[in-house]
C-alpha cells in the first residue's frame, strides 16, 4: 500500500509509513550485509603462489568490464592497471617466454612474462634508469614514461605499437591500449614528491588524515592493522605495513589504481595528497604477525 493510500488517521499514516520505511531500510541492510559477505568472501583465500585473491563472479564486472560511459579516474585507474599486469588487469592467458624486445644484455635477472609489463622497464615511479630502478634487480638501463606527460594519447598510443612494444590486439586490444595512453598522459604522479629517493621511504603525508581514510575504506578487507591478507611465503609475511616500508611506489600505484584482477577499490577519483595521507599511514602499521 503507496504512502498516499494510507488511512487518513494521522497515527495510523504514521506507523503504516514507518513501517514501510523499515522495510525499506531492511532490505538495503540485507542487500549491503550481502556485498559486504561477497566482499569478504574475495579474500578469504588466495587461489594462486603470488597470493592473488579471487573475486566472487558478482564481481567480474567491476574487476575486468568497463562501465557504458567511463569517467576520468576510472579510465586513468584502468590504464594504470594495465601498465601495472595486463594479462592480471584483463583476464588474459599470460605470454609464454621473455619479451624479444626487453634488454637481456643489460639485466638477465628478469625472464618470462614479467618483462611484459610496463612497469618492469619503467618503473613503479615511471622514471626508468632515472628513478628506483636505476640499479638492482630490476635495472634496464631504458628510460621512464615521464617525458610523455600531457602528449596526445593517439600519439602515444602509436608509440605502444611500435617494435619495442610487441603487444598484439589479442593481449591488448586498441580501445585498452587507449586506456594505457591516458594513462600515460594524465595520470602520471610524482613520486619524489613524497618519497626519499636515497632511502626508499614515505616522508610526507598526513598520517592521522591517512588514519581516517584507511580505517573507514581499506580496512574492510585489509583488517584495521593491515594484517588481515599476508602476501608472503616460506615464513616471510607481507603485510600492508610491510609494503608501504619496503616498496612505497608500488603500494602508491595500488592505492591509485587498484590491485591488478581482484575486488579493490582505488583513490583516483579523489585528491592525491589522501593517497599520500593514505600510505604515510600505513607505514606505520605493524610489520610482524600478530601474537597468538
Amino acid at each position: 500500500m503507496g504512502l498516499d493510500q494510507c488511512s487518513t488517521n494521522p497515527l495510523t499514516k504514521c506507523q503504516n509509513g514507518a513501517m514501510q520505511r523499515e522495510d525499506v531500510m531492511m532490505k538495503r541492510i540485507g542487500f549491503a550485509v550481502s556485498a559486504l559477505s561477497l566482499s569478504l568472501a574475495a579474500v578469504a583465500y588466495a587461489d594462486d603462489e603470488n597470493k592473488d585473491y579471487m573475486h566472487p563472479g558478482a564481481a567480474q564486472d567491476f574487476v575486468h568490464g568497463a562501465p557504458e560511459y567511463p569517467s576520468e579516474p576510472w579510465l586513468l585507474a584502468a590504464g594504470g592497471r594495465i601498465y601495472d599486469d595486463w594479462a592480471s588487469a584483463l583476464d588474459r592467458d599470460e605470454v609464454e617466454g621473455t619479451n624479444p624486445a626487453y634488454p637481456v644484455a643489460a639485466n638477465a635477472d628478469q625472464t618470462g612474462y614479467g618483462t611484459w609489463r610496463c612497469k618492469e622497464c619503467h618503473g613503479w615511479d615511471y622514471l626508468g634508469k632515472d628513478g628506483i630502478y636505476s640499479k638492482g634487480s630490476h635495472f634496464t638501463g631504458i628510460a621512464g614514461i615521464n617525458g610523455a606527460i600531457g602528449k596526445p594519447v593517439d600519439q602515444i598510443a602509436a608509440t605502444l605499437r611500435d617494435a619495442n612494444h610487441p603487444y598484439t590486439v589479442e593481449m591488448i586490444s586498441d580501445e585498452e591500449m587507449l586506456r594505457v595512453a591516458a594513462f600515460v598522459s594524465r595520470g602520471q604522479v610524482d613520486m619524489r614528491s613524497f618519497l626519499d629517493y636515497e632511502t626508499r621511504t614515505v616522508n610526507k603525508g598526513d598520517v592521522n588524515r591517512g588514519r581516517e581514510i584507511f580505517q573507514t575504506t581499506c580496512a574492510a578487507c585489509h583488517g584495521f592493522d593491515g594484517r588481515l591478507m599476508d602476501w608472503g611465503s616460506d615464513g616471510n609475511h607481507n603485510y600492508v605495513g610491510t609494503e608501504a616500508v619496503e616498496v612505497p611506489d608500488e603500494v602508491m600505484n595500488k592505492i591509485l589504481n587498484a590491485h591488478t584482477g581482484v575486488q579493490m577499490i582505488n583513490l583516483r577519483a579523489f585528491p592525491f595528497e589522501y593517497a599520500v595521507d593514505v600510505i604515510a599511514y600505513a607505514a606505520t602499521l605493524p610489520l610482524d604477525p600478530p601474537k597468538q
